[in-house]
């Protein structure tokens, strides 16, 4: 039997809330990747140059601090959920990604944006766990439910 993890990072919430319909339906564990230090309403003003979503924008080498570590052991099937933010992740995904060996474990995105699908798929992300067996991921917003969320990892099976 395959065992499924859902590890997910989030800025508002959303993906929270989209990370635990998934992992509810498709029966696997959750495990938050938190960042050190927690997201801020203002790391998240597109409009502040300064802000921490436009300085990991600007700087694609960063690799952030992380609070959480979620461990992959044992797990075989991986979904990684988390905000798109200027079209990619947030930086900590690369730092969790990069502290792990994939090898033999099959990694598939998750996304959450209002609006944009850029991203979403996840191949931006494929040179942080370049020994895993990677399939496309997908955009989904808030409002996605268990059974829209089971029949897309079902079929991706």
């Amino acid at each position: 039997m395959t065992k499924q993890l859902v590890a997910y990072i989030t800025g508002t919430g959303n993906t929270r809330q989209v990370a635990e319909h998934l992992a509810a339906a498709i029966g696997a564990d959750l495990q938050e990747i938190v960042p050190n230090p927690p997201f801020t309403g203002a790391d998240l003003d597109w409009t502040n140059p300064n802000s921490r979503s436009s300085r990991q924008h600007a700087n694609r080498s960063m690799r952030p601090a992380i609070a959480t570590n979620p461990s992959i052991n044992g797990y075989d099937k991986i979904f990684v959920g988390y905000p798109l933010w200027w079209d990619t992740a947030p930086r900590e995904v690369r730092t969790w990604l990069e502290s792990h060996d994939f090898a033999g474990k099959t990694i598939t995105t998750f996304a959450t944006s209002s609006s944009s699908t850029r991203g979403a798929l996840g191949t931006q992300l494929h040179d942080s766990a370049p020994n895993a067996h990677w399939v496309d991921g997908r955009r989904f917003d808030v409002h996605a439910n268990e059974a829209e969320l089971k029949a897309w990892a079902d079929s991706i099976a």
